[in-house]
């Protein structure tokens, strides 16, 4: 009976050093895991926080009639470059996020508004109607237009991150009435 005993003696510390090691390599799996994960998590938060910056930028731009007027100066309150916007996602008085309009918003397309189109129970639509009813010296009256044009502008914001490697583009239409006299200036 000594001699069973003497050849399990060993059997229990090899089976306690596999589960040890067993225990070991699961914890680190785990430990790799979370890392990963919590990794997705950051870049997806700092793509988000990108997006939201970019389109923000759009927002703002399509805001103010600025970017009509002037599409190489379109943005109010520019950061360094024209046509440059950044943003301090963190309130911590650093820039996390610069966003650029690159192209400059552009004019796509442009056309005069049909007297027939207007609604002149629209406050809008009214002063683009008045003095139709003469038509001595008023442009574009004997053609059936309007004193507005329909414009669509195509406005990109390109988001690169300063504190994090994000970068996004957005790209978005808008369309705007503008009056027939700055359809020739502000859209060729």
């Amino acid at each position: 009976m000594s001699t069973g005993i003497r050849s399990q003696r060993g059997a229990t510390l090899f089976i306690a050093l596999v589960m040890l090691v067993l225990i070991t390599l699961l914890a680190t799996s785990a430990l790799n895991s979370s890392t990963m994960s919590l990794k997705v998590v950051g870049n997806m938060q700092s793509r988000t926080e990108a997006l939201n910056s970019a389109q923000q930028a759009i927002e703002s731009v399509i805001s103010s009639p600025q970017f009509i007027a002037s599409p190489a100066n379109a943005v109010i309150n520019p950061c360094g470059a024209p046509n440059t916007i950044c943003a301090d996602i963190t309130g911590n008085g650093t820039t996390d996020y610069t966003t650029r309009l690159n192209p400059a918003p552009a004019c796509v397309a442009v056309r005069p508004v049909k007297v027939q189109e207007l609604n002149l129970a629209n406050a809008e639509d009214l002063g683009c109607a008045s003095a139709q009813q003469q038509q001595f010296g008023v442009a574009g009256a004997a053609s059936g237009d309007s004193l507005c044009g329909s414009t669509m502008w195509e406005i990109t914001a390109e988001t690169t991150g300063t504190t994090v490697p994000a970068r996004v583009t957005v790209t978005q239409g808008v369309a705007v009435r503008i009056s027939a006299d700055d359809m020739a200036t502000s859209c060729l």
